[in-house]
């Protein structure tokens, strides 16, 4: 992949819901560049804040590569002591998830990606991804589900929050052979912990303004257990009078979302209730790849995607969706105090997917028998400042308008020359306009895409 102006252009992209063919793309390095110039300092301490990153799983390393540029162009004063951790990899031991722990317990502060659970049925119960999570005591996950201008949605300008216990319940890793062929998966609830995320969930309503907490259970078929959780959420509830409360069950809280998502405001949950619904409520505003989330415990606070996925059938095609981990690495910043880099990486990822829009174009075209990626980006004048020369990829049932006339590509030949011809700069004005035949292109747009496989063929200048 070319570098221009020492920054890695690293292209992303993610399916639009509802329409699987509406594709959207995201640039990082045109957030990277954006951030790099907006003004203003942070007070800077003496050296960098020390952070521990897990790459994780899946699509986890190209998500995290995407953080460290744009930390880099922005200059944010965070130093990444990177671990890998990973089960399906053969990169789990008892040492490293020590490593790690050291790691973590020293710097408090942590990003990660997934680590993957392979599936089978045998072995340990419990995985190193929630083996980590219990040793850190990281009993609340908070997942922020906010509409972003720029995803087109059934339900668009939703703003709500979902607070989920994350050390016991159903994930308790107690299962067992009772008799042959008869298992028995133990769900653990206590009145600690449900007292303990009850009021970090109507503490965080009050930090952050919020009017209502909604406790979701299934109270009416478990009634000890769920019991519990809904009679340790009402006992806290009346020590905040200002906050409204109600209960809702599982089952009807589901389909609720669906329906009249409006309605909610902080949902606070069980363990596996809140697996679930921190899922669903993600396709409402666009996916795993758009919904950032945190973890917290007394002591240590971890930042990674709201939607946990490793994605790893789009491993190493370019088109994992980096809005998400950046997001919850724009939240991390904030934690750690620096609010104009956190401020500048939240607002320059949103102006990119406000201003990026991409058609979809026939996706089974071929080109030297690769699979087309029609993932571009629009990067405005009014935004970037200039056209921002990038790798060009173009399907072969494609027109394309230049200064040079019409024409259409056909062969790798006519990609790299109008790749060149662009990245020079005979396109500023008015842009590349690239429209599928056919079709009417409503606007000039100048296209930046990673080219994977032609990255060999096509060099662009710095």
């Amino acid at each position: 992949m070319a570098a221009l102006g020492g920054v890695r252009w690293v292209t992303r992209a993610l399916v639009a819901a509802p329409n699987p063919r509406a594709w959207r793309s995201l640039c990082t390095s045109a957030v990277a560049q954006a951030a790099s110039r907006s003004q203003g300092e942070d007070v800077r301490v003496e050296g960098a804040f020390p952070v521990t990153m897990l790459p994780g799983d899946g699509v986890g390393p190209e998500l995290m590569h995407a953080v460290k540029e744009v930390f880099k162009a922005a200059s944010v004063p965070v130093e990444f002591q990177e671990h890998h951790l990973s089960e399906v990899q053969n990169m789990a031991s008892e040492e490293k998830l020590e490593q790690v722990l050291s790691s973590m317990k020293e710097n408090k502060v942590a990003i990660i990606g997934k680590i993957h659970t392979p599936m089978e049925y045998k072995g340990e119960l419990a995985s190193y991804d929630m083996r980590l999570r219990r040793k850190l005591d990281l009993f609340a996950n908070v997942v922020h589900v906010k509409s972003l201008p720029g995803y087109k949605t059934r339900h668009n300008n939703l703003d709500l929050v979902i607070i989920r216990e994350q050390t016991e319940g159903e994930y308790s890793s107690l299962e067992h052979e009772s008799a042959r062929g008869v298992i028995e998966c133990l769900k653990i609830v206590t009145r600690t912990k449900s007292q303990r995320i009850a009021k970090f969930a109507f503490d965080y309503a009050t930090k952050k303004g919020r009017g209502k907490v909604t406790a979701v259970h299934k109270a009416n078929i478990m009634k000890l257990g769920d019991g519990l959780f809904l009679q340790c959420c009402e006992e806290v509830a009346e020590l905040y009078p200002k906050i409204k409360f109600e209960t809702m069950i599982i089952d009807n809280c589901c389909m609720q979302l669906v329906q009249n998502p409006y309605q909610f405001d902080v949902l606070v949950m069980p363990n596996l209730y809140g697996n679930i619904i921190d899922n669903l409520a993600a396709g409402l505003v666009g996916g795993a790849g758009v919904v950032p989330g945190e973890s917290y415990s007394a002591e240590y606070a971890v930042f990674e995607t709201g939607a946990r996925h490793p994605f790893a059938q789009a491993v190493g095609r370019n088109i994992a969706n980096p809005t998400a981990m950046l997001l919850s690495a724009s939240n991390m910043l904030r934690h750690l105090n620096l609010e104009h880099h956190s401020n500048t990486i939240a607002d320059a990822v949103k102006k990119v997917i406000k201003v990026g829009k991409i058609l979809s174009w026939n996706l089974s075209s071929l080109i030297e028998g690769q699979p087309l990626l029609n993932l571009f980006s629009k990067l405005l004048p009014k935004y970037t400042g200039k056209p921002q020369a990038g790798m060009g990829l173009y399907p072969t049932s494609c027109q394309a308008t230049t200064p040079r006339g019409r024409g259409k590509a056909s062969n790798v030949a006519d990609l790299e020359s109008w790749s060149l011809c662009w990245a020079q700069g005979i396109t500023q004005t008015p842009g590349l306009a690239i429209t599928p035949i056919g079709e009417a292109c409503t606007a000039p747009r100048i296209c930046t895409v990673d080219a994977g496989y032609l990255a060999r063929l096509v060099r662009l200048p710095a």
